[in-house]
């Protein structure tokens, strides 16, 4: 019994030791706050104390995300399939940083990809999903490292575990994947500078509801675009 007494206050001892201590004036900036996981996120941190910077794709987003969060919580407006925005929340974010540096960036990215056999996408398929949830990201980090190597921050990125199974064609899992390759890289040239870069790959979330129904309707869209060559390859039994 003491064994397990002592075992637990040393346990608590080395876990309190990595708690972040003085949350008062540390900037986290997260993507995707809509709705979803990183909504979620921003309201978390704001309650703890965080001076949080939340990116949200629509303008309805970001004022419903400020009317239940406090006042030191701030959005902008932000499409990761456009680096002219990407360069405006950058701007955003060194302002209200204001030389303190950026305490965390949190990547989060969950877009729609057709699901279908990869011989009936085309490259824009392929682009609607990779231009955000890799190369966006991958932009909106490179960008923001000056700010993060200033505060000795860390990056977070949020992947899904079902990415990381390409069980379906199309651009979702090669940016699941794109991303892990790229923690790990990053992780290992910025310890040099005292960033640290993890990954937390997450399980489904209660979020936007996909159903078959919409699954069926745009299979059907992506059939009937589909030269007759390729149709009669597969053949309305397999359809």
């Amino acid at each position: 019994i003491l064994a397990s007494i002592l075992s637990l206050i040393i346990y608590r001892l080395i876990r309190d030791s990595h708690r972040v201590r003085n949350l008062s004036g540390k900037y986290v900036f997260i993507t995707s706050c809509d709705t979803g996981l990183g909504n979620s996120l921003a309201k978390w941190l704001d309650k703890r104390g965080f001076c949080v910077i939340a990116a949200c794709s629509t303008v309805k987003g970001g004022q419903e995300l400020r009317s239940c969060s406090s006042l030191s919580l701030k959005t902008v407006k932000l499409n990761l399939a456009d680096p002219n925005s990407i360069a405006r929340a950058v701007l955003f974010v060194a302002e209200e940083t204001a030389g303190k540096g950026l305490f965390g960036l949190v990547s989060n990215a969950e877009g729609t990809a057709p699901v279908a056999p990869t011989d009936w996408l085309r490259m824009e398929d392929f682009h609607s999903v990779l231009d955000v949830g890799l190369l966006g990201l991958i932009e909106i980090t490179l960008k923001l490292l000056p700010l993060l190597k200033k505060a000795e921050g860390r990056v977070v990125n949020l992947i899904n575990a079902k990415g990381l199974m390409a069980f379906v064609g199309g651009g979702y899992s090669l940016s699941k994947w794109g991303m892990e390759a790229f923690s790990d890289t990053l992780r290992r040239e910025m310890q040099h500078f005292g960033v640290k870069v993890s990954i937390v790959e997450h399980s489904f979330f209660k979020a936007g509801v996909v159903t078959s129904d919409v699954i069926e309707r745009d299979l059907l869209r992506l059939w009937n675009r589909l030269t007759p060559e390729i149709r009669d390859s597969y053949g309305e039994k397999y359809f």
